[in-house]
């Protein structure tokens, strides 16, 4: 069976998909090997095997780069039906889904090193950092999605849901990234996991959740 029109226009296509994956790919092995300011778009063309101009045509700049990584790896935690509000299942089970997945993302040691990457990124360069965070925070978080969907459906007393969400993080992080950051230790296990995503929805429903859901 020979391919038809449409099948023609997909192979353009595929091969762009595939050049940019290698280019991302070998960007993360460089910067974890090499960390960020010693990396050049010259090295990471070389390790995809592709052109210098090529990584250009998908990236306007190392930094456009490193920011399209981190998105890449935050949205492993962020895909399938875990961060879609429900307003018929309980509270409880759906934040407990949304934890266990990010704190599975943060048990992930090439996220881990590329954390690591960004933060002495960072240390070295405030206003490298603040065009990261910038980047990187152009679209809503997902718990900041989740919590604005359950206020605004009277289940949760918040009144600033991006507040909230950085509350939330913060008790997480506290277990599960900044010790591993900054300080080397292990992964949690899976029981720890499971204590830590258990306490945090505790204690941010402990405090945010109205007894009587307050429907408009």
């Amino acid at each position: 069976m020979g391919m038809d029109s449409s099948d023609l226009n997909d192979i353009p296509q595929r091969l762009t998909d595939r050049k940019r994956a290698a280019i991302v790919n070998a960007a993360v092995a460089e910067f974890i090997a090499a960390g960020y300011d010693a990396t050049s778009m010259d090295r990471i063309a070389a390790r995809a095997g592709v052109s210098k101009r090529t990584v250009y045509n998908h990236f306007e700049s190392k930094e456009a780069l490193f920011a399209a990584i981190l998105h890449r790896l935050w949205d492993a935690s962020e895909t399938g039906d875990a961060a879609v509000y429900s307003a018929d299942e309980p509270l409880r089970a759906q934040l407990l889904a949304m934890l266990t997945r990010k704190l599975r993302l943060m048990n992930d040691e090439a996220f881990l090193s590329l954390a690591r990457v960004a933060i002495a990124a960072g240390i070295h360069s405030p206003e490298r950092a603040r065009d990261m965070v910038a980047r990187i925070g152009e679209r809503e978080e997902d718990v900041t999605v989740w919590i604005r969907k359950a206020a605004a459906d009277g289940r949760l007393a918040v009144t600033d849901p991006v507040f909230a969400a950085q509350q939330l993080h913060g008790v997480v992080k506290g277990f599960a990234f900044w010790p591993q950051v900054t300080m080397g230790q292990p992964p949690l296990s899976n029981t720890e996991q499971k204590k830590v995503a258990e306490a945090a929805a505790d204690m941010f429903l402990a405090h945010y959740e109205r007894s009587t859901p307050k429907r408009a």
